[in-house]
């Protein structure tokens, strides 16, 4: 049986705070009064608080959108902390677990399902919501399914269905960057009954953003590291510079370790929780790192190389002093950088030849004759693949994102998902068979009483775990698992740690396909404004924040006072000041006198040695002040 609580002893009993952040009360209670509502939020603002608070506080589901893997699972395992039943659907679960998954989301005491859109494509899953009790449905990182955003994606398109499998279910998309276009982009996609914005400034007065103009960016970064103190994040292009740059830090004193998509999840998951522990001060990372990344004191965020867009570098940027303390966001920037940056804008729009050519690859590399495979689910291994075929893996992903655009296939996003073991029979059948076969017998019993839930449900593994305690080498486990699986007592699903790649439509003649060239023009002014958005702001004399707040529609921003910008406008004001005050003594000290130069600059109180010679070089230049080379008089 339900029990209403109010929003505020949800927020106290789970989270165990007195009060709502700024925007999340006003979000809340519009959805809570059926309101579509689009909440724009900085990164750090408690995005999930808004839409996990009114799920609580009703009966029913809500449904969880987000592109975000780790994310998704990192907020499934907070929510089963504080004793919520959440799940998550994502790429790599097999059909039966996802069945048994969606039936405890229909009939169960499910409270959030987060789901991948990719997910929401099967027909199976569409199927299923239509039945459940939905309270509310959450799109995160809305921006994703509008095309003039910075990080379109595809999959999210389908999210418009969500709202005619349940018409009456308000939507709250949530994002931390959107222009004025993407905002009225989102609300036209998911079709929003009313026009409704709730946003909060993106203005972030304790973090101070530098540009700094470096040719030895290495030295800057070690600079920053040194004279900083606290840890740090420090963003790189590829996974070869995560490496360097790791190497280079560590061999100056600085513990750092290095993080990519490339990496095996457990070993991503072991580098971020010793940064997150304060066990590594620095971590190096490609832009695969961060998201759903809550660490407070984060003290600086150096790029070293220029973001693609201003909503890319202000999100990763604003990972940054979430304590509201003083932090610092430094971008490093050489003239070099403006042409790096247009060379990958073009990688990012093959010509049509050649995303056929990567089409007909695909056919070839996974043998799909023509006019088979439609709905086939592969496992992808893009270096395999680019290495079969001799292609750029650049030019290969960005080709997969149009095929996927126009529909042809589907990629995913690297998954890791654990072993999972699924009871098919009875207790009273499994021990029967125990007693039949006694060399089964104590492995069974070992798995059970280290793994509830099996009968009712696929229950993640761990096969060494289970070696250690019988006494078994892993292959054993493995090979035990398999032969219960053949005798049809259980389901056993391995470990997968891949992306996966989907046929959407049965395989074509590369030739008569169809490719939007109108969307790809399109897609490519929109990247190109993006990128003279980010190299304006780089190199810009105007604040900083003024400028990033200009971007994000905030026109009438006042200047921050602490980026690079203003500090050095307040050195040039308090230079001349002090100029001024230098001029004033030197005029009076000669008027009447004829002074030699060690007189008169010992007869100043304004400024150092230097600057008086300064400033009295300037006078004799205008002639102002004149000399007999010996003697200065006015």
């Amino acid at each position: 049986m339900f029990e209403a609580m109010t929003i505020y002893e949800a927020l106290k009993a789970y989270w165990n705070f007195d009060s709502f952040r700024p925007l999340q009360e006003d979000i809340i209670r519009s959805v809570l009064e059926g309101r579509d509502t689009l909440a724009l939020m900085p990164t750090g603002g408690g995005k999930s608080v808004c839409f996990q608070v009114p799920a609580l506080v009703q009966p029913g589901i809500c449904i969880v959108v987000s592109p975000l893997i780790a994310l998704m699972k990192d907020q499934v395992e907070a929510l089963k902390d504080k004793g919520i039943e959440a799940v998550s659907l994502v790429s790599g679960m097999s059909k039966r677990e996802v069945d048994i998954l969606l039936d405890n989301c229909v009939y169960g005491n499910i409270k959030f399902l987060y789901v991948s859109p990719e997910r929401l494509l099967s027909s199976l899953v569409r199927e299923r919501i239509s039945y459940m009790k939905v309270n509310l449905i959450a799109i995160d990182e809305a921006h994703c399914i509008s095309q003039w955003g910075y990080d379109f994606r595809p999959p999210y398109l389908q999210l418009a269905e969500l709202r005619q499998l349940q018409p009456k279910v308000p939507i709250l998309a949530l994002t931390a960057t959107a222009t004025v276009r993407v905002i009225a982009d989102i609300q036209e996609k998911l079709a929003f009954k009313a026009t409704n914005v709730l946003s909060k400034s993106f203005s972030r007065a304790n973090l101070s953003y530098v540009v700094s103009q470096e040719e030895n960016k290495v030295r800057k970064l070690l600079s920053v590291a040194h004279n900083v103190q606290g840890t740090g994040i420090v963003y790189v292009r590829n996974r070869r510079e995560t490496q360097e740059i790791s190497r280079l830090l560590n061999s100056a004193g600085i513990k750092a370790d290095f993080y990519h998509a490339g990496l095996d999840t457990p070993q991503r998951t072991q580098k971020q929780l010793a940064w997150m522990k304060g066990q590594l001060r620095v971590i190096v990372a490609t832009n695969a790192f961060g998201m759903g990344i809550d660490k407070p004191d984060v003290r600086f965020v150096v790029h070293m190389d220029v973001p693609e867009s201003l909503e890319a570098y202000y999100q990763e940027a604003g990972r940054g002093g979430r304590d509201e303390k003083k932090a610092y966001a430094v971008l490093l920037y050489n003239p070099g950088d403006r042409e790096l940056l247009e060379k990958r804008l073009e990688l990012k729009f093959p010509p049509v030849q050649e995303i056929r050519h990567v089409y007909q690859c695909l056919g070839n590399y996974y043998q799909v004759a023509h006019c088979a495979g439609e709905g086939l689910i592969l496992d992808f291994d893009i270096g395999d693949f680019c290495s079969r075929f001799k292609l750029d893996a650049v030019k290969t992903i960005n080709a997969l994102k149009f095929l996927e655009h126009d529909g042809y296939l589907m990629l995913s996003e690297s998954v890791y998902l654990p072993a999972r073991v699924q009871i098919e029979v009875s207790s009273e059948e499994l021990y029967r068979f125990q007693i039949e076969n006694a060399f089964y017998d104590s492995f069974i019993k070992v798995m059970l009483r280290s793994y509830g839930g099996m009968f009712e449900t696929y229950t993640a593994i761990q096969e060494f775990e289970i070696a250690k305690k019988t006494g078994k080498s892993l292959d054993e486990v493995v090979s035990m698992l398999n032969k219960l699986q053949d005798y049809k007592l259980l389901s056993y699903l391995p470990q997968t740690d891949k992306p996966q790649l989907q046929y959407l439509r049965a395989r074509m003649e590369a030739g008569s396909m169809f490719l939007d060239t109108r969307y790809m023009k399109e897609r490519k002014e929109t990247m190109t404004a993006q990128i003279h958005a980010m190299l304006h702001y780089a190199e810009t004399k105007t604040c900083r924040s003024v400028t990033l707040l200009r971007y994000f529609n905030e026109p009438n921003a006042e200047k921050c006072g602490t980026c690079d910008v203003c500090l050095e406008e307040k050195r040039n004001a308090a230079t001349a000041g002090l100029n001024e005050q230098i001029t004033y003594e030197l005029v009076d000290t000669l008027s009447g006198h004829h002074l030699n130069l060690e007189e008169l600059i010992s007869a100043l109180h304004s400024g150092t040695e230097k600057e008086r010679v300064a400033v009295l070089r300037n006078l004799l230049d205008a002639g102002k002040i004149k000399t007999d080379g010996e003697k200065y008089y006015i």
